[in-house]
């Protein structure tokens, strides 16, 4: 009797702590609803690294956007939404999607996002660079994968061709390269997916079950890195966490919008930008919406 209550009792006291440790903020439009649960899920970064000096913009980037949907019926689908892409920013102007976090954080950020994919982002989740690292080590580290050799000043990362065994940081810097990639901000999302992925594979709730320790250690280090939106509590979190599973499996979808052009130069002070393609992304938007995609990768870089 003594085990069972102590089996039941560990889930319930690890929830309501797990719930008091969560950090919020306000981000939501509280434009209407629309079909199935959609989350903006971002990494921020508050170091400067050049690039938003470029944009004229200053303060905290993200330099990690995805878009995460989970349709009334149809595939769940994770989509990247590379930094650099050339958007209306409501109140700014034309610019890079980041910039509109660098101008009005998560609030304006919710709000572009909004207007291009013509989704209602029902949770906000934004995860600190440090964050990463945290995660990754609590997991024990993970494999990654990357076909050449990268030794990238800028993010960190040194990388013979293969694939390897990587903590925190080794990780982070997998995630935040992008100048020594021939395809830039695309190149980056897929190794940014293939982390998640790998952090995932890590986490057999099956395995967690009798590692108390970890438990702790991952939510500790979950709430310390996370903060979401106001409407968003451990349960939502728990629903993002599966429906990222889901997305990353076989019966998901992982990619990118349809992209034009990875150096699309639109004057001013925007420099190189990534630009959707305006015949086929709003009907692109629709069917991850309405879930009418197959199962399987999409996007990527133009032509390809």
């Amino acid at each position: 009797m003594l085990v069972l209550a102590a089996l039941i009792a560990w889930p319930i006291g690890l929830l309501v702590w797990a719930n008091g440790k969560v950090q919020h903020t306000a981000a939501l439009s509280g434009a209407a609803n629309t079909p199935g649960t959609t989350y903006l899920l971002t990494g921020s970064d508050s170091r400067a690294d050049g690039g938003i000096a470029q944009d004229g913009t200053e303060g905290a980037r993200t330099d990690t956007i995805l878009l995460l949907h989970v349709p009334d019926s149809g595939p769940t689908a994770l989509i990247s939404l590379p930094r650099d892409t050339y958007v209306d920013i409501p109140g700014q102007g034309a610019s890079k999607l980041n910039a509109a976090f660098a101008w009005g954080k998560a609030p304006l950020l919710v709000q572009t996002v909004e207007g291009l994919t013509g989704l209602t982002v029902d949770h906000y989740a934004e995860i600190g660079m440090a964050g990463v690292e945290q995660i990754v080590d609590a997991v024990g580290g993970v494999n990654l994968c990357h076909d050449v050799d990268v030794n990238d000043a800028d993010s960190g990362m040194v990388w013979t061709a293969g694939c390897h065994d990587v903590d925190g940081v080794q990780a982070l810097a997998f995630a935040r390269m992008r100048k020594a990639d021939p395809t830039g901000d695309v190149g980056r999302a897929e190794r940014q997916r293939q982390l998640i992925g790998a952090v995932m594979g890590k986490v057999q709730p099956s395995q967690l079950l009798f590692r108390p320790g970890q438990q702790v250690s991952l939510i500790d280090a979950g709430t310390q890195a996370l903060t979401v939106s106001d409407e968003t509590g451990i349960v939502d979190m728990a629903k993002l966490a599966l429906a990222f599973r889901t997305a990353n499996s076989a019966e998901g979808i992982t990619g990118t919008p349809p992209i034009a052009s990875i150096d699309y130069r639109p004057g001013g002070n925007a420099g190189s930008t990534v630009l959707l393609d305006p015949d086929t992304a709003p009907a692109f938007w629709v069917a991850i919406r309405d879930g009418s995609l197959p199962p399987g990768p999409v996007g990527g870089m133009p032509g390809a």
